[in-house]
């Protein structure tokens, strides 16, 4: 095992809450914005937003929840990403009191800071409350990256249609389903769009990783909270165990997350007898550098799907919220490659179905059937098709400004 690179987030303003007044600086007059990112997808999407909105409008201030990419863009941080990212029933009870405290920290700040807007970037269960509030206090709201109620909970979208006032999406069929409930919706591409891609060629990469040419190279990405990998990476791992018993000359990488500290995966990779590399900040260069990867359900299957590497998605979460969650949940597939393509290119092992030899005979078919990779390559690039042009960040900063402008 050898990890690369690690190191530990720590905002700076944690647990701080900062009444931001209207000043001059240099000319322009300086407004207050509460941007709340919860999850890393969140933070990489949130960071090119305020980027791209400060490159129009130097004098706005950002402050709120996210992760080390947004706080490098300047936003002020009264938590982490990584404090308030949770997924499933178990977890939200676990992590239920900070929640809260953080929730109850932003509240206060709509009444004493008064922004001049709210950013709100998917994490529905602790956005769209946050959205209500800000409504109540007569600010302005903008959603960017909306919640998928089309999926599931769909009578959310009443409240959506009542607490913000304009929603960024990301899909191209998300535009009808928000304008039908009277929620004014405008598609403005995906953003990964504008920031997938390898920085280093697969010679350079693989020199970097320390990794082999000529050996069948998988991606492991168990995804990006604590809980998820906890309950995912010990069957990546299994399953990783079985390829190398199939494939003599296999190398595994895993790209740890920003979200994630490096002893939480070392100490479950400690548990089995596979030489993974760890690398942090190059996730698009270990996926593209892949023959083949396994991957969580959530943003990285998209992110994937982007670099056309070939996949299997895996998603596993409590039993109790999988089972409420499945009476719920309204759509055919749980990975979002397949969700957009309208059928199912990309396989998927689901809970109790994701055992260690099936997700094993998935990969090893991809391996060695030249024909599948090359037919699931194809059909990714369809998928890529869909998702719009360049520009995502750009296209949504200009309607956040046009909102405070109102």
């Amino acid at each position: 095992m050898i990890i690369m690179g690690q190191g530990k987030f720590e905002p700076e303003t944690r647990g701080k809450v900062g009444t931001f007044q209207h000043n001059k600086n240099a000319g322009h007059t300086i407004r207050n914005i509460m941007i709340v990112a919860g999850e890393a997808s969140g933070d990489l999407h949130g960071s090119n937003l305020v980027r791209e909105m400060l490159s129009m409008d130097p004098g706005l201030r950002f402050y709120g929840i996210g992760g080390r990419r947004m706080q490098q863009e300047g936003v002020e941080l009264l938590a982490g990403a990584s404090e308030t990212a949770v997924v499933g029933l178990t977890e939200v009870v676990s992590k239920l009191v900070l929640i809260l405290k953080y929730f109850f920290m932003l509240k206060k700040s709509l009444r004493q800071t008064r922004p001049d807007l709210v950013i709100l970037i998917d994490y529905p269960d602790f956005n769209l409350p946050l959205a209500r509030a800000a409504k109540k206090e007569g600010l302005k709201v903008f959603y960017y990256i909306s919640p998928q109620v089309w999926a599931w909970r769909k009578k959310r979208v009443e409240g959506i249609r009542r607490a913000v006032d304009r929603i960024a999406v990301i899909l191209p069929f998300e535009t009808d389903f928000y304008r039908q409930a009277g929620v004014e919706a405008d598609f403005v591409g995906h953003p990964l769009l504008d920031v997938v891609g390898m920085r280093y060629s697969r010679a350079e990469a693989l020199e970097r990783f320390g990794l082999k040419e000529g050996y069948i190279t998988v991606g492991i990405l168990p995804g990006s909270r604590q809980s998820e990998v906890r309950r995912i990476l010990p069957a990546m791992m299994e399953t990783a165990g079985i390829l190398a018993g199939r494939f003599p000359r296999i190398q595994f990488i895993l790209p740890l997350a920003d979200t994630l500290e490096g002893t939480l995966v070392s100490s479950i990779l400690e548990r089995f007898p596979i030489r993974v590399n760890v690398i942090r900040d190059a996730i698009y260069d270990a996926i593209g550098v892949s023959d083949a990867v396994m991957v969580a359900s959530g943003t990285a299957t998209m992110e994937t799907a982007l670099l056309e590497t070939p996949m299997i998605i895996v998603y596993k979460v409590s039993s109790l919220t999988y089972y409420i969650g499945r009476l719920f949940v309204h759509v055919d597939h749980i990975g979002m490659v397949n969700i957009i393509a309208g059928r199912s290119i990309v396989p998927e092992f689901i809970q109790d179905g994701a055992k260690p030899e099936l997700m094993a005979d998935a990969l090893a078919d991809i391996l060695i059937n030249s024909e599948k990779r090359g037919v699931m390559k194809q059909e990714l690039q369809k998928v890529r098709e869909k998702l719009g042009e360049k520009g995502a960040a750009r296209r949504a900063a200009v309607l956040a400004i046009e909102i405070m402008n109102k």
